[in-house]
Parts: structure tokens; C-alpha cells; sequence
């Protein structure tokens, strides 16, 4: 599978994404409130640097939003007109301002997101993963998770293939109410790397038997 992306954001994670997706074979474009960023992260990553956020989606069929968690819910309203057809990733995580705990208004940031956007499927998925593992997928034969959550069955389908594709295990964590669980994870990842003093390396696999025996 082979699609067109739309990386909102050119930050670590965005830059990261863009740089593991163009790896795998498919077509970015990124961009960023200051189009120097995005120009610099599309150098280092072979993506393509947007004009401005409705260039970058102007052809995509999936739009990422790799911006801050506080930022998204505008970035949505500001695209909303032009997403019809397309599929929203939210990977973003809605931590406060001291990165301490989670500021959500309802059970889930990506709740949220989705009723900003009506009619248009949010999966959430990419933020259990930290920016320095997305191209390195495994360790030490261990391949990690990609959990995904979201209510519409065809674009979850398209962002498990997203994932394959970059080397995850892809997981479907359910609906989009599992996003908190999934935002969670990923507060207590950053959490424990910040206290820790960890190489923010750490990544989340399920292991052990899954299926039917």
C-alpha cells in the first residue's frame, strides 16, 4: 500500500513520521506555521514542503496531526472544509503545561478532534511511539506495537496498513473512547523517560499468545 500523507507539523515527531514514511515508499508532504520548518524538515526527511497546511492536504489521502495536543483542535477547524474523503491521524497528546498529566475536555483528546470534524473518520494511532523509534521499529527482535483507535472501520483498515508498512505491529486498541487509553500510555512513557533520565528509546509491545489458539 502506497498512499499520499499530510504531516501537519515539522517538529521531532512530525520530521520522524515524514522520514519513516518516504522510507517505506509513500508520498509526503509536510508543513508548518513557519514554512521554514516545514522546508527544513522536508530536506532532512525527502518530503515534499507544503505552502501552507491546505497545500499540504490539498491531495492527501491521510492528513497527520503532529502539532502540539493544545493546537489541534484548531488546525482541525481550519481544515475542516477541505477534509472530506480524506482520513484524520491524530497523534498528538494532550498534555499540559507542565507535562505532568493529561488536559482533556471530554473521555479523550481525539473525542474531541473527532467533533470538531464531523463526517470525517479520526483514528488515533503513531502516539504510543516516540519520535526516535519511529524508523526503528524493533529491539533486540522485539517489534513494537502500533496501537490504533478509532470508529470507522475502513479508514482503522487503511491506518493498520500505514503502520505494517512502517514496521509495526499493528493493534486495534477499539473504539475511538480507547483513545484515552492510548493517550495514557503515552503520558506515562514520556513521564517515566523524563524522571528516568531514559534515551526516550522505550516503546510498547504486547507480547504472548493473541488470536485463536
Amino acid at each position: 500500500m502506497v498512499v499520499h500523507i499530510a504531516i501537519i507539523g515539522a517538529g521531532n515527531v512530525g520530521t520522524a513520521l515524514s522520514r519513516a514514511a518516504v522510507a517505506a515508499g509513500h508520498s509526503v508532504s509536510v508543513s508548518a506555521t513557519d514554512r521554514h520548518k516545514a522546508v527544513a524538515s522536508a530536506a532532512e526527511s525527502g518530503a515534499r514542503a507544503a505552502e501552507n497546511n491546505l497545500d499540504a492536504v490539498s491531495e492527501a489521502d491521510i492528513v497527520v496531526l503532529a502539532v502540539p495536543g493544545g493546537a489541534a483542535t484548531a488546525v482541525a477547524d481550519e481544515l475542516a472544509p477541505v477534509l472530506h474523503g480524506k482520513i484524520v491521524v491524530d497523534l498528538t497528546n494532550p498534555l499540559n503545561a507542565t507535562f505532568t498529566d493529561l488536559d482533556i475536555e471530554e473521555t479523550s483528546a481525539a473525542q474531541t478532534l473527532q467533533r470538531h470534524l464531523p463526517g470525517v473518520p479520526v483514528v488515533k494511532a503513531f502516539n504510543t511511539i516516540l519520535a526516535g523509534r519511529l524508523s526503528s521499529p524493533t529491539e533486540q527482535g522485539i517489534t513494537f506495537s502500533g496501537f490504533y483507535a478509532g470508529d470507522d472501520a475502513e479508514a482503522k483498515k487503511t491506518v493498520s496498513e500505514l503502520l505494517a508498512s512502517l514496521g509495526f505491529q499493528p493493534i486495534d486498541a477499539g473504539g475511538l473512547r480507547m483513545a484515552r487509553a492510548l493517550e495514557e500510555m503515552a503520558l506515562l512513557n514520556i513521564s517515566l523517560n523524563a524522571s528516568q533520565g531514559w534515551p526516550w528509546q522505550s516503546g510498547w509491545a504486547l507480547i504472548g499468545p493473541t488470536g485463536r489458539a
